[in-house]
């Protein structure tokens, strides 16, 4: 049997359009053409953003589309046990530290504009935390502190050699945020490591976050998985898909008469 293992990770936050189907039926065809093994993981950590009716609507979208996956759903809002497990890791290896700067604090700052965030200065890094003194990530933002400089390099199922450097195309980023929750590329590594995943589908725009969850992975030792980035389907205007254009939504499409084959 294959040892392929993949994924669809939808995040409720919205209703899916036609770029999340691309991108879901490619990671469902490789899985299927691989003999494999697809997991459907709702990616429902935020709980300011994400709602149960918006999870309802994905899943019932993937079935419209005509995508099947052998686990699942697994919701990430379930999981945060495996999350606290992997932010002890991170602190009691001092890769990470407790920052008091937000978002805002680097958007105010007066730092030269970047494609993603702002690049946050290094003379705000405070020191790893000793474990005794934050046994909760509870209170504050933690980061993960990049190796300045370093070129963080992988190869790409589609794109071909990929190639970012800390501290100049990413600087330190943010595993949990203060209001308690894991933050994006902690909790995908988490589930990713603990799910088996030996190759991860998803949308080109997510390059550089994959250099940072890299890091992740070296950190604690796991094997990263491989990556095939997908082009990102635009509008007549070159604009990328994005869930608050309803007009756009698989559900407007099917209620206006759309077949999934036309999708």
């Amino acid at each position: 049997m294959s040892a392929y293992r993949g994924r669809l990770a939808p995040t409720p936050t919205g209703p899916l359009h036609a770029g999340h189907a691309a991108t879901f039926r490619l990671a469902h065809d490789r899985a299927r053409a691989a003999g494999g093994h697809l997991v459907l993981r709702i990616e429902d950590i935020d709980p300011q953003r994400c709602r149960p009716e918006f999870a309802a609507a994905c899943l019932e979208d993937l079935r419209w589309l005509g995508l099947t996956w052998d686990d699942g759903p697994v919701f990430q809002s379930e999981r945060r046990a495996g999350f606290l497990a992997l932010w002890e890791l991170l602190r009691d290896g001092g890769w990470i530290y407790p920052s008091p700067h937000s978002r805002r604090d680097l958007e105010r700052a007066p730092l030269a504009p970047h494609e993603d965030e702002p690049l946050f200065p290094p003379e705000w890094r405070q020191p790893p935390a000793p474990a005794a003194e934050w046994p909760s990530p509870a209170g504050t933002n933690w980061r993960f502190r990049v190796p300045d400089g370093e070129a963080i390099t992988f190869t790409d199922e589609r794109c071909g050699r990929v190639e970012r450097v800390a501290g100049r195309d990413f600087g330190d980023f943010v595993v949990w945020r203060r209001d308690d929750v894991p933050a994006y590329e902690l909790a995908v590594v988490a589930d990713d490591v603990a799910m088996g995943i030996t190759e991860i589908v998803r949308g080109e725009d997510l390059l550089t976050s994959t250099a940072r969850q890299l890091l992740l992975y070296r950190a604690l030792g796991a094997t990263p998985p491989a990556f095939y980035h997908a082009p990102l389907v635009r509008d007549a205007a070159g604009r990328r898909l994005a869930k608050r254009d309803a007009a756009r939504s698989l559900r407007a499409l099917r209620e206006a008469g759309v077949r999934p084959d036309e999708i």
